[in-house]
């Protein structure tokens, strides 16, 4: 199972990575050329955080599974001293979970905008944040803190 759910975790960072993009770049064309929101707009804003969330709950799940954070928990403070572990312990967590939050906070507080140019605005700046804070987090193949491939396989 432990597998599955990475290999599942890897694909969906890229469903993650893709609606934010696109949700970012519909954002600034919106906000830039003074278009009307319209149900796509909207589609587009739920779909994104409801990619994320399904990610989130992926990453709930093994961040409960992983040997690498039960080493680190075990540990103590010997954990804190091996990069890998207080990555996946700490810094991964925190800041993806950091970054759903600003992700949802972003999506409802747009989703309650009354004039279009305010949506796309709060979208653009929530998104925008989420989304670095998410390409730190990732474990990139030439990421000094831990290096994973950019999909996993089966």
């Amino acid at each position: 199972m432990s597998t599955l759910l990475l290999f599942l975790h890897s694909l969906f960072r890229w469903l993650v990575l893709a609606f934010l993009l696109y949700s970012i770049a519909r954002a600034f064309i919106g906000y830039t050329q003074n278009k009307t929101s319209t149900a796509t707009d909207n589609t587009i804003r739920h779909l994104t955080a409801t990619v994320a969330h399904i990610q989130l709950i992926i990453g709930m799940i093994l961040y409960t599974q992983s040997p690498i954070v039960k080493n680190f928990w075990q540990d103590g403070e010997m954990g804190l001293h091996q990069v890998d572990l207080t990555f996946y312990g700490i810094i991964h967590i925190i800041l993806m979970i950091t970054a759903i939050v600003l992700l949802t906070v972003g999506s409802a507080m747009a989703k309650r905008r009354s004039l279009d140019k305010e949506k796309f605005k709060t979208i653009l700046i929530w998104f925008t944040i989420a989304l670095v804070l998410i390409l730190i987090a990732i474990p990139w193949p030439f990421s000094p803190l831990s290096n994973r491939p950019l999909l996993r396989t089966l």
